[in-house]
């Protein structure tokens, strides 16, 4: 299971398991090609004040969880706060004050830092932030600021010296006197004064489409950075479509070409922060990939065995055995396509995307004819089979070869999820994504060669028999790169290579 790190924390703070998360309508309506900023909708229980902004409201957030509250206007507040976690609203008039209803039971404090357009852009306001007695003793600070008129982009960016939870937020007041009300009737939520053992499984406070499913925050499951999802696609239907040319195949397809970087007995998705506790993988792509790599890291690497060079993503498969041999493959082509019959609202997929296709654990035998068969590519093919059933074995004129397809349909929400596949799925009856996994995304395939004929002695994996090859993805592209060849070469059908060209 996937895990967030906890907050180090100063005595009796409160502490929680980071996660990110965003207001999901925006997102996926983004993501389907509509347009707009869904904003959620206060609680029942909240009272409406003039110019009153509540803190759950926001259009895009890092770090924060909502809860019920037990302040005076009732509803929910947002807490488990830390240095650098943020808030974004967008469009709201901001006038010339801004009152702050807080709380805190950490004694080091810090402070809200109120941004106008991004995480560090004009700085309108700096709101204290001390120890008011209890994670729900609420108490209301004013500010006076000089803001433009207009619709705006409000950024609340947390800052502490130290790394622990120090602040709640029940709303802001734009413009307007701060007023309260006789407490409301619903329970307040005691927060935790330890980190959860498992990551909150609350639903979203953020109604999602009707076409999209919730957001599921329990462990291992990993929400998507709303934000930078946003940016990617609003670049991607900017972009135009490259003419095309030369009377390409009209098949919807680009590719990368990789060979085998290193080897290693680790795996990043599966088993990340555990060096040497997997069976032996043999690497594609990306030079830097061991049990501890991550997204920032993938981007950050520019070595890779893949081209083309935008391409950063690691891919990797169980090390291949002949006679107690290691057999790595001479290449592996990447493939980008779409098995949709209309693959024109293809998306590109977002920065640090993870799913696994095959099953490691899965354990029988493989005759001929089975699903998940290795087979015989080049002339002469298919000679006979290994003495256990399980492998074939080709002509001297051909070479042991297996091809592994990922699904083509995403929820739309997770980066990952527990068993690394519940995220995507296939199409629905109709060769549509919908329903669970409405999102169309470029169908990944896998076309491993290996330089051997085999023999009656057949092979291992080093995750056992045939039967438990797999493939695991790790995505890092360069969002201009992939967002051009999606739609140059997916939207428009036309075969491209790994560079893109018709």
């Amino acid at each position: 299971m996937r895990t967030e790190p906890l907050h180090v924390a100063p005595p009796n703070p409160k502490t929680r398991r980071r996660v990110t998360r965003a207001a999901l309508g925006a997102a996926v309506a983004v993501a389907l090609g509509a347009s707009g900023i869904y904003i959620a909708n206060a609680n029942a229980a909240e009272t409406v004040v003039a110019g009153r902004l509540q803190a759950e409201a926001f259009a895009a957030q890092s770090g924060s969880q909502t809860e019920n509250t037990g302040d005076q206007d009732g509803g929910k507040n947002v807490g488990w706060l830390a240095n650098g976690d943020w808030l974004r609203y967008d469009s709201v008039s901001i006038g010339s004050t801004v009152t702050a209803r807080i709380a805190s039971d950490n004694a080091a404090g810090g402070s809200i830092e109120l941004r106008l357009g991004s995480q560090t852009g004009t700085l309108l306001t700096t709101i204290p932030v001390a120890r008011t007695g209890g994670w729900q003793k609420w108490v209301t600070k004013t500010a006076t600021v000089k803001a433009p008129a207009g619709k705006q982009k409000l950024f609340a960016v947390m800052k502490s010296k130290q790394g622990g939870d120090f602040v709640n937020i029940n709303w802001f007041t734009l413009g307007a006197t701060a007023t309260t009300t006789p407490p409301a009737t619903a329970p307040a939520t005691k927060p935790p004064t330890t980190a959860p053992t498992t990551a909150p499984t609350t639903a979203p406070t953020t109604a999602p489409t009707a076409s999209t499913p919730p957001a599921n925050t329990g462990a291992g499951w990993v929400v998507m950075d709303q934000a930078k999802w946003q940016a990617q696609v609003a670049e991607f239907n900017a972009m135009k479509m490259k003419p095309v040319t030369g009377n390409p195949v009209r098949v919807a397809e680009f590719n990368a070409s990789c060979k085998v970087s290193h080897a290693l007995a680790d795996d990043p998705i599966v088993l990340p922060g555990l060096p040497g506790g997997s069976h032996m993988h043999s690497f594609l792509g990306n030079t830097s990939t061991d049990a501890f790599t991550t997204t920032d890291t993938l981007l950050k690497n520019a070595g890779s065995s893949c081209k083309p060079d935008e391409d950063h993503s690691s891919y990797w498969i169980p090390s291949l055995y002949e006679n107690g041999k290691k057999i790595e493959p001479h290449g592996v082509t990447v493939y980008y396509g779409s098995r949709l019959p209309d693959p024109t609202k293809t998306m590109p997929l977002p920065q640090g995307f993870r799913m696994v296709v095959g099953d490691a654990k899965r354990q029988v035998a493989t005759p001929k004819g089975a699903n998940g068969q290795f087979w015989c590519a080049g002339a002469g093919g298919e000679i006979g089979r290994s003495a256990d059933g399980n492998w074939p074995v080709c002509a001297k004129t051909a070479e042991l070869t297996f091809h592994l397809t990922f699904p083509d349909c995403w929820d739309g929400v997770h980066l990952d999820s527990p068993d690394h596949k519940s995220h995507t799925g296939g199409a629905d009856s109709s060769g549509k994504c919908s329903g669970k996994f409405p999102v169309a995304i470029p169908s990944i395939a896998f076309v491993i060669g290996y330089p051997t004929s085999g023999s009656s002695a057949g092979f291992k994996l080093s995750s056992g028999n045939a039967s438990s090859m797999h493939g695991d993805a790790f995505l890092a592209w360069d969002d201009a790169a992939l967002g051009h060849r999606v739609k140059d070469c997916l939207v428009q059908k036309a075969k491209c290579d790994s560079y893109g060209n018709f």
